[in-house]
């Protein structure tokens, strides 16, 4: 169609825009509303029992129907409040799970037993052994029993492992509540008896506490079910209304109770008789409620307890006692009597520990008094529960024990962090004097120091009690005990004391770890001092800018440590800064650790590491402002651009902010916004995405534009066109699929070629040059054979060439003389925009051509169409060759008719009935054309 004769008409008629009235409302429009339907009839209500009154009304007649289950709630709670402490504070069951995991063994396990058989035999035993409800039956039946389960018949299990271990004890515990629901009572004792026996076993020392938890499991779970079958004989009938009735069953559930423990009271040995009576202790309440009868059978006990040779059994069954007496009486008086008896026995526990020295391939000292730990906690902890009488008392007497560090350690345990931290100065004169093989002075100093981290000492004690303390933590010539001494009281240096002293501990930490290069075998615990300092401090900034900081990192020297610790710097910076600093040496050192994580990038960088320290220096990089200082804010951004070579986000991140920076100049001298538009020049190129440089290209170019920097908009809007055809097919999106550019392709040119109807051309470049250049690059650039993009933005640019043709663009920018006011409708400039608008169409007409040869009818209709209305608005249809193309096209799409959309066409129709009507006033020629045209368009 090199022969077209295409001239723009103007426009004869005004774009008027209809204006919704708005109205004033409360709510948002699209907010969802919800509708509660409420129903007025009170009968449906009372039937649905919705009514309050009626439910209140049930409410009390449940309440005081005397056969309704409820009527007992008072004295359930009643009972459940004594039979188990108030808070959780007592309950073993949070420490069983501690104990477990702590000490475990690789040795060989032995165990002994007559009621872990195979399975067939024991389904076997279960089914030759039915219960009976004859009196004289079950006496026979029991004696039978006894026979049956002799010690003749205890079988050993050697060589178990410690899982095997524990799945045995499993075994025995559900034998045991199988035994006894089978009315198997004897059976079930027997386990319970057996069991008792293996915690007199130490062979194992290192796994006694995990083998004390798993059977006195089994204890408690013989003991619960003694009980509640006490408990159910002394409820009753329910059906029983009579007083006598109810009296007999009580005195009986009292006769049975004391059955049990003269059952256990018959047992030979020591050790398991106590254990088994201190298991259904709690059942004495069936045969005494004072308190008074139960101290008494607690002191007997603790009496008996001396009879415990082995100072470790001893203790963990003088803890059974405790934690079977806290549930009965609040008394601390057994407590305290079962210390008097510990402190008695507690230099025996050193003569082992002088054995194992001699022996350590047993065990060692340290391990050994470690096994008591579990057992003097739960003791101290149950002493000093809601009672502070005790606890001057013991740690006068700790201070009287000779190798006290044991019981000192426990009393720092459990002892609350307000008492150690009234009495902080006494406790580090008790660590400093405290000489114990196996327990270490850091051992020691880590506990007081966990204590006085959640509570500190007097504000006038503070100061003296940490220069004592670190007197003593300094000598220790172990750099493994002095590094984690220190990673304890970093907290509480953090929390309670000023930068300065934290400032010191840094200080001290970097000369001491930098010995013998001890830090290479310290980097966690150097890393958490760090994490601790940051997380207490109130202040992130007073921390960056003290002299040792910095030079603590220098202890780093693994790379893949030294990049974690910068990370975390900048997380604690990025979540506990100021919205802004303006401090040099805050902001060098944030430059510094920012360095340290860019030179860690490297083309083997996976692409979320990228991102993560992307984000962290982005983050300290916004909040660096000088306030009106802008020249020091873009030398900022000029220093931040060579140190952060390697991160594409970071350039992306300081392009912007350049531009920000822009235009907060309020001066009339446009000097400066051209320095930032030359920072941002020199920057883009820098970033590897092609996609992301084309977008600050735009950015940059209409920043400049608006700033009246005609130049310097010319060089970003060539740039960004140039890198038009290095722009890649697809890209690689988040779940790995390639994701096609040609949208974004589309989308970028239609935002350049609004933006080029204001630039104005350039002498040196002639008319429209930037529209010429966006033409070629887009017939340069290699397209899918059946897209539908290059025709989009022909359309475009046919909408553009129109808009130059105007006396008056629709737009302006401040200040920017467009072509428009350039030209001043200059005939020869006319022609020229007239002559493109003929080579668009000619390229359209080419893309026309292609869509019907790749069998693509639909797009090529709606693509005919399209131009159709280009021409309809823009052209002058009284040149034939115009007129005659327009009605070629309305045929095109009308072959393809039924791969449209019915309403397509008529609806074509009728635009240009529309625009007939409104040029037909102002146009009298033009309306005429158009007459014309609908007139071909009816009769084809």
């Amino acid at each position: 169609m090199a022969n077209l004769d295409w001239v723009c008409v103007p426009r004869s008629y005004e774009v008027r825009k209809n204006h919704l009235a708005g109205q004033a409302t409360l709510e948002h429009p699209l907010k969802q509303q919800s509708v509660t339907v409420v129903d007025s009839n009170p009968l449906s209500r009372a039937l649905e029992g919705t009514d309050p009154l009626s439910q209140f009304a049930r409410q009390d007649e449940e309440l005081n129907d005397p056969l309704s289950p409820q009527k007992d709630l008072k004295s359930k709670r009643r009972e459940r409040d004594r039979t188990e402490p108030e808070d959780n504070t007592l309950q073993w069951s949070s420490r069983r799970l501690g104990i477990l995991n702590r000490f475990t063994t690789n040795e060989k396990l032995s165990l002994s037993t007559s009621f872990l058989v195979a399975s067939g035999s024991l389904d076997g035993g279960s089914e030759s052994i039915k219960a009976h409800t004859v009196v004289a039956d079950k006496t026979k039946y029991r004696l039978e029993q006894l026979d049956h389960f002799d010690d003749g018949s205890m079988r050993h299990m050697m060589d178990l492992t410690q899982q095997e271990y524990i799945q045995r004890f499993e075994q025995l515990k559900q034998e045991l509540i199988q035994s006894w629901h089978n009315d198997q009572r004897v059976k079930a004792l027997k386990i319970a008896i057996q069991c008792a026996k293996m915690l007199a076993d130490t062979t194992v020392l290192q796994f006694y506490p995990s083998q004390y938890v798993l059977i006195t499991d089994i204890l408690d779970v013989f003991g619960k079910l003694v009980y509640d079958r006490l408990r159910s004989k002394a409820s009753g009938d329910p059906g029983a209304v009579s007083a006598a009735t109810l009296e007999r069953e009580r005195e009986a559930a009292r006769d049975t109770c004391q059955n049990w423990f003269y059952k256990i009271a018959s047992i030979r040995e020591l050790l398991p008789r106590l254990y088994l009576e201190m298991s259904i202790f709690k059942c004495y309440e069936f045969l005494s409620s004072s308190r008074e009868e139960y101290e008494k059978v607690l002191h007997r006990l603790t009496h008996q307890l001396r009879g415990i040779a082995d100072p470790l059994v001893s203790s963990y069954a003088r803890c059974y006692l405790v934690r079977m007496g806290v549930t009965l009486t609040p008394s601390k008086t057994y407590i305290r009597e079962n210390f008097k008896d510990l402190f008695i026995i507690y230099p025996q526990i050193f003569r082992f520990v002088a054995r194992f020295n001699l022996h350590p391939e047993i065990v060692t000292a340290s391990s050994y008094l470690q096994l008591y730990a579990p057992a003097f906690d739960y003791m101290f902890l149950c002493l000093v529960h809601r009672c502070e009488l005790h606890t001057q008392d013991m740690l006068a007497e700790c201070k009287q024990l000779k190798n006290n560090g044991a019981i000192l350690m426990s009393i720092l345990s459990s002892f609350k962090s307000e008492f150690i931290a009234t009495n902080a100065l006494e406790f580090i004169e008790l660590i400093n004097a405290s000489e114990t093989p196996g327990i270490s002075k850091s051992q020691l100093l880590r506990s007081l120091g966990s204590c006085v981290s959640s509570c500190a000492p007097l504000q006038e004690q503070r100061m003296t009690f940490l220069k004592t303390a670190f007197e003593t933590i300094n000598k220790l010539t172990d750099p493994n005990e002095y590094i984690n001494c220190v990673e304890t009281w970093a907290v509480f240096v953090s929390q309670y004391f000023t930068v300065h002293e934290v400032n010191r501990l840094l200080g001290e930490l970097n000369a001491r770890m930098c010995l013998g290069k001890a830090y290479e075998k310290h980097y966690s615990q150097l890393q958490n001092i760090l994490s601790r300092i940051m997380q207490n401090y109130r202040s992130i900034e007073l921390l960056l800018i003290q002299p040792n900081f910095l030079p603590y990192l220098d202890l780093f020297q693994k790379e893949s440590v030294r990049v974690e610790v910068c990370k975390n710097i900048l997380s604690y910076y990025k979540q506990n800064s100021e919205e802004y600093t303006s401090d040099a040496v805050v902001t060098n050192a944030l430059m510094y650790l920012g360095k340290i994580l860019n030179d860690s990038v490297n083309a083997l960088t996976v692409e979320d590491e990228r991102r993560q320290i992307s984000q962290l220096i982005n983050v300290f990089i916004h909040k660096v402002y000088f306030g009106r200082d802008l020249e020091q804010q873009l030398s900022f951004y000029v220093e931040a651009r060579g140190t952060f070579s390697n991160l594409d986000a970071v350039y992306v991140t300081l392009v912007h902010a350049a531009c920000k920076l822009a235009t907060r100049n309020r001066s009339k001298s446009t000097g400066f916004v051209k320095a930032c538009i030359a920072y941002c020049f020199i920057t883009i190129p820098s970033i590897g995405a092609v996609q992301q440089q084309m977008d600050l290209y735009l950015l940059c170019g209409q920043l400049a534009l608006q700033h009246l920097c005609l130049g310097q908009a010319d060089a970003c809007f060539e740039a960004a066109l140039n890198l038009v055809n290095e722009l890649p097919a697809a890209t690689i999106d988040f779940e790995g699929k390639p994701r096609s550019l040609e949208r974004f392709l589309v989308s970028y040119l239609c935002n350049m070629l609004a933006t080029l109807i204001v630039v104005p051309d350039s002498p040196d470049q002639g008319v429209l040059y930037f529209l010429r250049l966006l033409l070629e690059v887009v017939g340069r650039h290699e397209f899918k054979t059946d897209s539908t993009a290059p025709s989009t933005i022909y359309l475009h640019c046919l909408d553009m060439l129109y808009v130059q043709s105007l006396e008056k663009f629709p737009y302006h920018i401040r200040g920017v003389v467009s072509n428009d006011d350039l030209y001043g409708h200059d005939p020869k400039f006319l022609a020229e925009v007239n002559n493109m608008c003929g080579q668009v169409v000619d390229a359209l007409l080419l893309q026309l051509k292609s869509l019907g040869v790749a069998q693509q009818q639909r797009s090529q209709a709606e693509l005919a169409l399209e131009l159709f209305l280009k021409i309809v608005r823009y052209a002058d249809l009284e040149k034939e060759s115009v007129a005659q193309l327009a009605v070629n096209l309305w045929l095109l799409a009308n072959k393809a008719q039924s791969q449209l959309d019915v309403k397509t066409l008529p609806q074509t129709l009728r635009s240009v009935e529309v625009l007939y009507k409104q040029v037909k006033d102002a146009s009298p020629k033009q309306a005429q054309a158009i007459a014309s045209l609908l007139l071909r368009m009816r009769n084809s």
